[in-house]
């Protein structure tokens, strides 16, 4: 390293840190405002579920049939398939935070107040399922059944 390349990277550093520091510190306080507004909206009303699904032929008459007759009242359901009709709202905000980028569609988000959310997402096992390993989708499908049986809803 030449002698006036480690005042640059100091100089680098000494900006970037606070730079990388304010955004997490914005990150954290949006996530924790997500979280309060999901608990008090929602959760305190029985809607502890955030449950996204499409018109996919794959899963779409498994969950119909299945797993969003369970929910009742207590989900909200995003359909992915309409996603351009979605309007700014708490459900969709909730979405594009704890979907991520992958595997996203079909997902469940379960809500507990003053707890980390329990995501659960299906694609996986869904692939597997549709070529012949039902395996993952029981597991996955019973771990959040368990989920939301744990706390009936209000």
């Amino acid at each position: 390293m030449k002698w006036w390349q480690v005042p640059l990277v100091v100089l680098v550093i000494l900006v970037a840190l606070p730079l990388v520091l304010f955004v997490l510190l914005v990150q954290a306080l949006l996530s924790v405002t997500l979280y309060i507004a999901i608990w008090t909206l929602w959760c305190v009303r029985g809607r502890d579920v955030l449950f996204i699904t499409s018109e996919s032929p794959v899963w779409g008459p498994y969950l119909a049939d299945n797993v969003l007759p369970r929910l009742g009242a207590r989900a909200v359901v995003l359909n992915w398939s309409e996603r351009t009709k979605w309007r700014f709202s708490l459900a969709r905000t909730a979405f594009y935070h704890f979907g991520g980028q992958r595997e996203f569609n079909p997902m469940a988000v379960v809500f507990r107040p003053f707890r980390r959310a329990r995501i659960f997402r299906f694609w996986g096992p869904f692939r597997d399922w549709k070529h012949g390993d039902p395996r993952a989708l029981r597991e996955v499908e019973r771990d959040f059944l368990e989920a939301i049986s744990q706390r009936p809803p209000a």
